[in-house]
């Protein structure tokens, strides 16, 4: 059985730990290989072989800079038949998901291909009388990017590493202990790229290992994706560390369908976003607030449609719907359809017997719809992080806003409708901080930031878009002022001197 290394200052290293992590194949429920702990040791040195590379990465010009990730981008195209199925295999995908998920690591680094542009700052001449006045953006030097299981291309090597390293600054990322084969994978192809040794280094290690990157004093700034409860701490603990944070964390979206919606159509799109991915995703949507003058319909149309998803291994590319990604989230997920249950919601569509022959052991929890759900059941206020679809029934459109503004998550938020006015009604006053006016996954393509809100997100400044430039550098002002032969005279200056 392999026993995967970590990458560190240019090279895959053997880790001295003596503690692994089981990888299973969840199409299979087989052990695929090792992925080591790393120790604090090895953490630390990681750091400091980023810390090394810094300065002469940083001073390196961003064109030459993104002339690497031009080629990084050309070799993602070269090996995306090898990664998807890399994506399929560790996560669970159906082939086309695993496909988009490494084309989304393309997108962001074509993002940052763009650095000679978006770095630009700004000038004015005679900001004040004689005195001009530019702004920079400069990189600040090491960074660590923490990542979740779901999108183990696209996360990492999408939102995180090419802007990053674009800007001039060092990496360490933190890939998930469950799902670390791709990103492993990926720092080799940034080798082969011609990238320095310890530009990029890519551990797997615990939470008390990734304690150090939130502790570290040569860090400058975290970026993560996970569940609140982590993102707050990592927020809380890093910003006390004097580091930048950026923190996008879990979600409960909701779509609102009205009355006036082509039935089959938006049940289309309610049955992409819900079940896509198992579920995994952030901005899975997972409530539907539907009006109740066509609930009924509403409900028999997404059992039908639900029912008809092929389940099946991730590779086959036939398959609708893959497996769970781990087995422990497979049980917290069967856990949460039971309780739904006990608090009273009505199970209209089961998935939890979901057996695809030849795959028995796989991780497979079929579409599960929950109708009838209610404020005060935990599985309408909180996330489930499954293909499981909750649907709550209102009066009208401001009774289904009102509820769905009441959750503490806000990372994206959908109205299903053929009227203009209660589409800009919903746009101008939903929390979401993603919206889709009968889109149901609102997800803005990488050159727009992805801006979750509330609990959904802890920071100031969001992945991707120009968010991206501004988090990963930071700015300088300069002011000059040149003397013509009369003021070479004068023996006295204003306190004021050029600022008013």
């Amino acid at each position: 059985m392999e026993k995967l290394k970590f990458f560190s200052n240019g090279e895959y290293r053997e880790s001295q730990t003596t503690v692994y992590y089981e990888l299973h194949n969840p199409s299979t429920g087989e052990v695929t290989g090792m992925a080591p702990r790393c120790t604090e040791a090895e953490v630390k040195e990681a750091v400091e072989a980023a810390k090394a590379a810094y300065p002469s990465w940083s001073a390196t010009p961003v064109a030459k800079r993104t002339q690497i990730l031009y080629r990084v981008r050309e070799l993602l195209m070269e090996h995306m038949e090898e990664l998807t199925m890399l994506v399929a295999r560790e996560n669970g995908k159906t082939w086309s998901e695993a496909e988009g998920d490494v084309l989304k690591a393309k997108e962001g680094t074509e993002l940052a291909t763009q650095a000679p542009s978006l770095m630009m700052g700004d000038s004015l001449m005679d900001a004040s009388s004689g005195f001009d006045t530019v702004q920079y953006r400069e990189p600040m030097g090491v960074f660590a990017g923490i990542v979740p299981v779901n999108f183990p291309a696209m996360i990492p090597f999408g939102w995180m590493t090419p802007v990053c390293l674009a800007c001039g600054n060092t990496m360490v990322l933190k890939a998930a202990s469950l799902t670390p084969m791709t990103a492993l994978r990926i720092a080799g192809l940034y080798k082969e790229a011609g990238l320095p040794d310890g530009v990029l280094n890519v551990v797997t290690c615990s939470r008390e290992e990734t304690k150090v990157l939130l502790e570290h004093p040569d860090i400058k700034g975290i970026t993560f994706v996970g569940s609140t409860a982590v993102g707050k701490y990592i927020y809380e603990t890093a910003a006390g560390n004097g580091k930048r944070v950026q923190a996008l964390c879990q979600a409960k979206n909701h779509a609102l369908i009205m009355k006036d919606v082509p039935l089959e159509r938006t049940v289309a799109g309610v049955i992409n976003s819900a079940f896509g991915c198992a579920g995994q995703r952030c901005m899975a949507l997972s409530c539907c607030v539907v009006e109740e003058d066509i609930a009924d319909a509403f409900v028999e149309e997404l059992i039908r449609q639900a029912k008809e998803i092929k389940i099946g291994p991730a590779w086959e590319k036939t398959s609708k719907l893959g497996p769970i990604t781990y087995e422990a989230h497979y049980k917290e997920i069967l856990a949460d359809i039971e309780k739904g249950i006990k608090e009273g919601a009505s199970l209209v569509l089961d998935g939890r017997d979901c057996v695809v022959k030849g795959y028995e052991n796989g991780y497979f929890i079929g579409p599960t719809v929950f109708d009838h759900v209610s404020e005060d059941m935990s599985i309408g206020r909180e996330e489930i992080f499954g293909p499981v679809l909750c649907v709550k029934r209102v009066k009208n459109f401001e009774e289904g806003l009102s509820l769905m503004n009441g959750n503490p998550y806000a990372n994206g938020s959908v109205i299903f409708t053929q009227s203009g006015y209660y589409a800009r009604e919903f746009v101008r006053h939903t929390d979401g901080g993603m919206v889709g006016v009968n889109v149901g996954i609102p997800v803005p393509i990488g050159f727009v930031p992805f801006a979750g809100h509330k609990n959904s997100f802890f920071g100031d400044l969001h992945c991707l878009g120009k968010d991206a430039y501004r988090f990963f550098t930071e700015s300088k002002c300069v002011t000059t002022r040149w003397f013509d032969e009369e003021e070479k005279k004068n023996k006295e200056v204003s306190t004021w001197d050029g600022t008013i």
